[in-house]
């Protein structure tokens, strides 16, 4: 016998031939209630009640009732149980207010939240560029002595030339022209807008580093809480990371250089964002494939003790990955000798350059 669950009921069938079923109430909201603990994965009262020994079940769901088998359930049809087509629609409609209301989980915030930094960090790179144009109309000399946030705070805060010069103990004549009253209003608003968004971006910095130490504390051990919340956005969530190949979480990042090896035959990438790891990016070229597929098999063991709460494993995967670079650094201390240079006029299409076997433009026997 198979146990079956259709959105109206439980049905116990044996060769198309139904056993015992186990109707749910005509109610659209009670009906949605169930399906949204099919969903979730959660057993049924109904499917609990209707179980027996040594039989099979129709889906990977009920395997703790029984063996999973595939059954064609069409012939189980609502129309015969009273159930109509308005009910079930009705019923689908309170499922997706149900499974809308459910609580998210964290990834899909720290997801959000880096999308939203790299936006931020893109109009941070805009407008400063545009306030090292228009400000240095008036001070070009303030570029060698403010950089970033310090550049717009000088400008926001002091405006003229001669209180930003005042400001840094720098005696130096400026170049740039002098700016009105007006112009020097504007460009401190905008200056002070600048400002503001390296706030919110501290912010927000400080927010995914919180979120996380609760979500992925084990990733956050190895790359830190910034790289491992990109690794989450990359892979689209913890979950996808936790079910993707550690070669895949090496290359995450590095999508277009692969392409271009599959497609053009160019160089395969040796390693995606966690190049941006002191570990990799410290490490001898010839040393960097072999310390990026190592950190890239600890950080897939880390999503997925991650992903399943698992206990608190980073120090024991930084020691591994410690372990492991100390191996490769003694395995390869020199670098690969290169291949030799092929001379200049070496051809393998011959000395003119025509097709193999024929003679150039100028050679005798053409007839």
């Amino acid at each position: 016998m198979i146990l079956v669950t259709k959105w109206f009921g439980v049905f116990l069938v044996e060769r198309e031939r139904i056993v015992k079923n186990a109707l749910f109430e005509k109610d659209p909201v009670t009906i949605a209630a169930k399906l949204a603990k099919v969903q979730r994965g959660e057993l049924l009262p109904e499917e609990e009640r209707l179980a027996v020994k040594r039989m099979k079940v129709a889906e990977p769901r009920l395997s703790s009732l029984g063996k999973p088998e595939f059954l064609d359930s069409s012939f189980i049809r609502a129309e015969d149980y009273g159930y109509s087509p308005q009910l079930r629609q009705k019923a689908m409609v309170e499922l997706g207010k149900i499974r809308t209301r459910e609580p998210l989980p964290a990834d899909r915030f720290i997801l959000q939240a880096v999308r939203g930094m790299d936006d931020l960090i893109e109009m941070i790179n805009l407008m400063s560029e545009r306030l090292h144009e228009w400000y240095g109309l008036h001070f070009p000399e303030l570029n060698d002595y403010a950089r970033e946030e310090r550049y717009a705070e000088l400008i926001a805060q002091k405006g003229l030339r001669d209180d930003v010069l005042a400001s840094l103990d720098l005696q130096l004549e400026s170049v740039g022209a002098e700016l009105e009253e007006k112009d020097l209003t504007v460009v401190r608003s905008y200056a002070a807008s600048l400002v503001s968004l390296y706030e919110e971006k501290r912010r927000l910095e400080s927010y995914i580093a919180e979120r996380m130490e609760e979500t992925a504390p084990n990733l956050s051990a190895i790359v830190g809480p910034s790289l491992g919340a990109r690794l989450i956005s990359l892979a689209g969530g913890l979950r996808r990371l936790a079910v993707l190949p550690s070669g895949t979480v090496q290359l995450l990042g590095a999508e277009k250089a692969l392409f271009a090896h599959l497609r053009q035959g160019k160089r395969p990438p040796k390693h995606g964002i966690i190049f941006q790891h002191p570990t990799v990016h410290r490490a001898p070229y010839w040393q960097r494939g072999n310390v990026a597929r190592a950190m890239g098999g600890k950080l897939a063991i880390a999503a997925r003790v991650d992903y399943y709460k698992g206990e608190f494993i980073g120090d024991e995967l930084n020691a591994d990955i410690a372990r492991r670079v100390e191996e490769i650094q003694k395995k390869y201390p020199e670098p690969p000798p290169r291949p030799p240079a092929r001379p200049k006029g070496d051809r393998k299409q011959g000395g003119h350059g025509g097709r193999p076997g024929r003679p150039g433009p100028r050679g005798k026997g053409r007839r």
